[in-house]
């Protein structure tokens, strides 16, 4: 009997023959296991025994329901909605209160323990996968009529490199159902450090990925594309869609985005939209796309009117539109509530809006910020101020409340993730 994949050296030698013990009631653990996993540097995060990571696991799984556990240092057992102290978490703190919370919610509610996802709409009309309510919130995504958790994962950097494999597996068991990643040309290996994770999971989430086109050189801003130039960008970004299904090592994609665009005149080219629509007949691809750091209101208002596309990721702080070029505040934007009746008109056009960079002004020097924390806080009401939530996290709050459906976000670490999951599921208790 080989090593499963989800053994790791975190987990104690009772623990890896309750697994073995799994599969095969009679089964001991090879005797070289030990030294193997002692020399092992990476390994997959997962809750005591119940949280496996593939499908047969998970379902024999299924009928096991353990006792919560109190909080570290709390004495307490973490309710969903309950503000927690996540400052100096390290994965071993984290791992006790993420799975306090997943075990009290399958306790409380009979739940099973590995949701199953769905590939075609329900009775609803909707598109159901890996939801777990009492541990996230959900909202239909646009015309895709997708159930998406509120807390979207910003694979891009996060996966690049491989630093945030580690948040996958709690990710999902905490309830999110969206994976987000780029093309291997600007994010390096992100997508292949995604593909295992889907290999389990694939049925259970909505993956998208997105590439850039190729420069047109001297092009005019603001100009329609001409039917050649319309065809050369559509050319490489089909090859770079190709590519991506590829490193992901799946062979369809619920979307997959222009990268990057920062003239609304592109986001109207047919030739663009007509190689879209043919890798969609061709099964590769479910939705198209677009994400934006530079002139997301036009695009917004391109994108609404050709009636072409489903989602829309864009940079939006609740002062306004983040400026990718600057790492600031777009010079001279409205603030959040200014621009409500510009997103109104793209969610009325079907698209499902998301938010990114939604924080990134307010994060360290490190994360290209500016390290001020209270950067925001004139746009919040005393309700917001006074909820215990970081300035990282009102920001996230606030964008969820005021015109996004979910907001996308690159995690790093778990105290990041759990900061996060925080927000996600408590956002509309803090606005009317």
């Amino acid at each position: 009997m080989g090593i499963p994949p989800y053994i790791s050296p975190n987990h104690s030698r009772r623990t890896i023959n309750k697994v073995y013990q799994m599969e095969d009631p009679k089964a001991t653990v090879p005797q070289d296991v030990t030294a193997i996993m002692a020399g092992l540097t990476a390994f997959w995060p997962c809750f005591r025994v119940k949280l496996q990571v593939t499908r047969e696991l998970r379902a024999k799984a299924a009928s096991r329901t353990f006792p919560p556990k109190p909080c570290h240092g709390t004495g307490r057992v973490l309710g969903m909605s309950e503000p927690t102290n996540t400052q100096g978490l390290d994965r071993r703190d984290f791992m006790k209160v993420t799975a306090a919370a997943t075990a009290t919610a399958a306790v409380a509610s009979g739940a099973k323990a590995a949701p199953v996802g769905l590939k075609t709409p329900g009775a609803d009309g909707l598109i159901h996968r890996n939801e777990r309510p009492d541990v996230m919130t959900y909202r239909k995504l646009g015309n895709t009529n997708f159930m998406c958790s509120r807390l979207v994962f910003g694979c891009g950097a996060a996966l690049t490199g491989g630093k945030a494999v580690k948040l996958l597996e709690s990710s999902f068991e905490q309830g999110i159902n969206f994976y987000d990643v780029g093309t291997d040309v600007y994010y390096k290996g992100a997508e292949r450090h995604l593909s295992a994770f889907l290999k389990r999971h694939r049925d259970d989430v909505w993956v998208t990925s997105k590439g850039m086109i190729r420069p047109t050189p001297n092009r005019e801003f603001g100009k329609p594309m001409s039917v050649a130039e319309g065809k050369d960008a559509a050319k490489f970004w089909v090859e770079l869609m190709e590519r991506s299904l590829k490193d992901l090592d799946v062979d369809y994609m619920d979307a997959y985005y222009l990268m990057g665009i920062g003239d609304a005149a592109i986001v109207k080219s047919e030739e663009l939209y007509a190689a879209f629509q043919k890798a969609k007949e061709q099964g590769k691809v479910g939705h198209y796309g677009v994400s934006t750091h530079k002139d997301a209101a036009n695009i917004l208002l391109a994108m609404a009117e050709t009636g072409w596309y489903d989602v829309a990721m864009i940079a939006i702080t609740p002062a306004g539109w983040y400026d990718w070029d600057s790492k600031s505040l777009l010079q001279d934007t409205d603030n959040m509530k200014a621009l409500k009746p510009v997103l109104a008109k793209a969610s009325e056009a079907g698209i499902g809006l998301m938010g990114m960079k939604a924080a990134r002004f307010l994060a360290g020097k490190e994360w290209l910020g500016k390290g001020d924390d209270s950067a925001f806080d004139s746009h919040y009401d005393d309700k917001l101020m006074k909820s215990g939530l970081s300035g990282i996290q009102r920001s996230y709050a606030y964008v969820l409340e005021n015109g996004m459906d979910v907001v996308n976000a690159d995690m790093q670490s778990f105290e990041h993730m759990e900061a996060n999951l925080q927000v996600a599921r408590s956002s509309h208790e803090y606005f009317a």
